[in-house]
């Protein structure tokens, strides 16, 4: 946004000063500015606070990240169905203040131990990310490849898919499925405290169902209206079909009952194909560029039910399929072990960083000789 001259002058970014999110995602979080931020103001989601001559900034700061660890903050905050800060509360906040001298002396050390804490949580961030790369690339060489790189190829008649081996088929997706692609429901449901599972795009988007992030509950009578038009069974297959998670897919793995809402696509395949080797080719890089390619924008990205049918599937035979879903599982999991210990790894470095920053500024430990 533009900002007039006038309000610049209120509205000014120094060197020095804290910005705090006021609300939203990043509620709470702090940020020190190191330079002057010339020609820029802040918006009313923007705290900004100027300390006084005998404060150090770099230790407000550290003040005011471990009050939001040890949600201090949070205590501070309104709260709605998205916590805000004021700028009154914040400013009440009580935050422990040494002598300048001590200030500058803790704040020197958080900055040296944080910046190794921050390099392990690079290297850890940049893991993953290889990690995901990886992951992507085995799953795409096996289905559009199979497991034999001598075999001939030849082309499968999308652009977006490229070569498969030559005693493959490519056929729509629609050609493998006992139903056509399906949804849920096109209402919301009244949400109870207990009831029938009712899971939405927020619960696969991690490419697994978790019944723990499901949108809530509802009733046995609005589930048996549900279930009359489709009713979840193990090895269906669901697709993110709207929003900014569009194309991630989930496997059902087992027979809970349970209803889906209209933002994710149902895919059942027929009992000739295999299922999990139809979820690693939905993952794969191929087929999402061909769901990228087509799906539709409005206020959100969409995939259209008879769009996806239509896209073309590469298919080996019956045991060939089982052989590269085995092959892709154990490939997988490998690799999803490494990423889980990565994240785990990750977590503790965060715990880490934030307890000593505690420490530091309540004075528990001692950083005097430290610097």
């Amino acid at each position: 946004m533009e900002f007039a001259p006038k309000e610049l002058q209120a509205l000014s970014l120094r060197a020095g000063d804290l910005v705090v999110v006021e609300g939203g995602a990043g509620f709470g979080r702090s940020t020190l500015l190191r330079e002057a931020l010339s020609g820029w103001g802040f918006q009313n989601h923007i705290i900004r606070l100027r300390a006084i001559s005998d404060a150090e900034p770099r230790f407000l700061d550290y003040c005011i990240k471990a009050s939001l660890a040890g949600g201090h903050i949070t205590t501070l905050s309104n709260h709605a169905t998205i916590p805000s800060l004021s700028s009154e509360k914040l400013a009440r906040m009580l935050v422990p203040l040494p002598a300048p001298e001590e200030q500058q002396t803790i704040a020197d050390f958080l900055d040296r131990e944080t910046a190794k804490i921050d390099e392990l949580l690079g290297k850890q961030d940049a893991l993953i990310e290889l990690l995901g790369e990886r992951r992507k690339a085995v799953v795409s060489r096996a289905v559009t490849t199979g497991l034999d790189a001598t075999v001939p190829m030849k082309t499968s008649g999308a652009s977006w898919l490229g070569k498969i081996p030559a005693h493959w088929s490519a056929m729509a997706l629609k050609r493998l499925l006992q139903i056509p692609i399906t949804d849920g429901p096109h209402e919301t449901p009244e949400f109870l405290d207990s009831g029938v599972p009712f899971v939405s795009a927020e619960a696969i988007s991690s490419g697994e169902i978790d019944f723990a992030k499901i949108r809530g509950f509802i009733s046995y009578g609005d589930h048996l209206r549900y279930q009359s038009k489709y009713s979840p069974r193990l090895n269906d297959i669901f697709m993110i079909k709207s929003g900014a998670t569009t194309g991630v897919v989930a496997m059902v793995k087992d027979n809970r009952v349970f209803d889906i809402w209209s933002p994710l696509a149902a895919i059942r395949c027929k009992a000739e194909i295999e299922p999990r080797y139809i979820v690693h080719f939905l993952r794969s890089t191929e087929f999402q560029r061909g769901v990228s390619l087509f799906w539709t924008y409005g206020t959100q990205q969409n995939i259209g039910m008879k769009t996806l049918e239509n896209l073309q599937v590469a298919v080996p035979p019956a045991g060939e399929q089982i052989a590269l879903a085995n092959y892709l599982d154990e490939a997988c999991a490998e690799i999803d072990e490494v990423t889980e210990r990565a994240t785990r790894c990750i977590s503790l470095l965060q715990e880490r960083r934030s307890a000593l920053i505690t420490a530091a500024v309540t004075g528990k430990i001692d950083v005097r000789g430290e610097v």
